[in-house]
């Protein structure tokens, strides 16, 4: 009876080991779709492929927003593809600001590096949460929740924020609204914004209609 268990016990177990798939490294000239990337073959993935760099230089935060966000997403690190994670990097230079933008894919944790973040989000019962982090402090922002984060104080702030996907999206309001070409009277009739305000924005986000 013994050998029958154990021969048992090791066809069980070299089973359950041959159907095991540690990751899935995206190969990027793929599709991307709901289960993501598909895989690169196990012959062609080496170490580099768990491994993401980009993180480690600050963005330019020259622009309209004094900000930059980079992204550790699967299109950039496809090392993360398939495992429900990703990151992203904030630099906010003084009076900087992350506009109020959601995830649609993801909930997202971030950390405070270095200077003040306030930052805050709006629940679906239009509760708004705001603090103002200090380094070492971290918030959650649930998933497709509209959220921001904004420089406190004089000084440049660093944050990192980790997601639960690996593509978590992204789509923030004033873009979808000023520098698309939704038209200036329907954002006039769903906002009840002025129309030469919105014009106004549109002007400066390059947006059109």
């Amino acid at each position: 009876m013994l050998p029958h268990i154990v021969f048992l016990f090791s066809l069980l177990l070299s089973t359950s080991h041959a159907a095991v798939q540690d990751f899935c490294v995206a190969d990027l000239k793929g599709s991307d779709g709901p289960a993501g990337y598909p895989c690169k073959t196990p012959a062609t993935v080496t170490s580099d492929d768990f491994v993401f760099a980009g993180l480690s230089a600050p963005g330019n935060i020259t622009n309209i927003i004094g900000a930059a966000v980079t992204p550790a997403f699967v299109g950039q690190f496809p090392g993360v593809n398939g495992l429900g994670l990703s990151a992203a990097r904030l630099d906010i230079g003084p009076g900087g600001v992350i506009p109020l933008h959601t995830h649609p894919g993801a909930n997202e944790l971030l950390i405070v590096t270095q200077g003040h973040i306030t930052a805050g989000f709006i629940s679906s019962a239009s509760t708004v949460y705001i603090k103002t982090l200090k380094k070492g402090e971290l918030m959650v922002f649930p998933q497709g929740l509209l959220h921001f984060q904004v420089a406190a104080g004089k000084t440049k702030a660093i944050g990192f924020a980790i997601f639960s996907s690996a593509s978590p999206g992204l789509q923030i309001l004033d873009f979808a609204l000023f520098a698309s070409n939704f038209s200036t009277p329907l954002i006039t009739k769903t906002t009840f914004l002025d129309p030469a305000l919105v014009k106004k924005l549109k002007g400066v986000l390059g947006g059109s209609g």
